[in-house]
């Protein structure tokens, strides 16, 4: 069984009087009542059309927060998943049990190269531009963007993230999070590189605190389960609820990790494609 204590650092790990209870705002974009929808519906999903939409959705989380109770606060959420990798290719390729039993212990199969830490293929990397699109498309209507940026520490999700605000000037650098990576173990995929690869490679990234030059989590014969992961997303949430006073949130990641998040604030599981944006509206209430 992994450990508490390795499945959350100890610098990501809220203690007892930090801790929140997490639940969301349903309403406000067509994800909530659905469990898949297009990578990238327009709007993000916003039911509004209106051209003053964003601005609507500013005032009635402004007003939420306003009236809230005393160790209650609300956030605007933006989960993206990594675009297509060649993981993902090799899974679709063989199958998903073969895939499961014995392909994704593997870095390859000469053909595709999928560990350790998959890169995107080109049509990932579409897809990842086909949200740049898409952010372009709302800053017209004045979409806040999102003032607090947090990613994965794995290379699909880094360039992820970079394909996706390419030339959308933001304040502030990203902060890679060890704990918003994808389920860890046994697939090659899932092990990541070394910080310094990370700082070298990626240098438009902070790093957070604590963070280990080898990855010391992954292991060739365990497997992260679905509990884990939900405990890391809400040690996620418990950090940026408690330390990031910033109302509009994106976090870049994986399906597993993503819905790792579903599960923290009491939501189903989401099939969110490759390249896709999951909004939502997270009430925290602090225990």
């Amino acid at each position: 069984m992994l450990s508490l204590l390795v499945l959350l650092p100890l610098f990501c790990v809220p203690s007892v009087s930090m801790a929140f209870t997490y639940t969301t705002v349903p309403g406000f974009f067509i994800q909530d009542n659905a469990t898949t929808a297009e990578a990238v519906p327009p709007r993000f999903g916003l039911i509004d059309d209106s051209d003053n939409r964003w601005d609507t959705l500013r005032a009635e989380i402004d007003r939420l927060n306003c009236e809230a109770e005393e160790g209650t606060s609300y956030k605007v959420v933006i989960f993206g998943r990594h675009g297509q990798g060649f993981h993902n290719v090799a899974e679709s390729k063989y199958g998903t049990q073969a895939w499961d039993d014995y392909w994704s212990k593997l870095n390859g199969d000469g053909e595709l190269v999928w560990g350790p830490d998959a890169k995107l293929t080109p049509l990932g990397e579409n897809q990842a531009r086909a949200v740049n699109r898409a952010w372009k498309t709302e800053l017209a209507f004045n979409i806040p963007l999102p003032r607090r940026r947090y990613c994965s520490p794995m290379t699909r999700a880094l360039s992820t993230y970079i394909l996706t605000f390419e030339d959308i000037p933001l304040e502030c650098r990203p902060l890679v999070l060890e704990n918003c990576r994808e389920v860890y173990g046994v697939h090659t995929c899932d092990k990541r590189r070394s910080r310094t690869y990370i700082s070298t490679t990626f240098p438009q990234f902070d790093i957070e605190e604590g963070f280990t030059e080898e990855d010391q989590l992954w292991t060739p014969d365990e497997r992260e389960t679905d509990e884990h992961v939900a405990l890391r997303a809400k040690a996620v949430l418990d950090v940026i609820f408690e330390n990031d006073g910033e109302t509009f949130i994106s976090v870049t990641g994986h399906s597993g990790i993503i819905n790792g998040f579903n599960a923290a604030v009491g939501r189903p599981s989401f099939s969110l494609q490759t390249g896709g944006v999951l909004p939502m509206i997270i009430k925290a209430v602090k225990n």
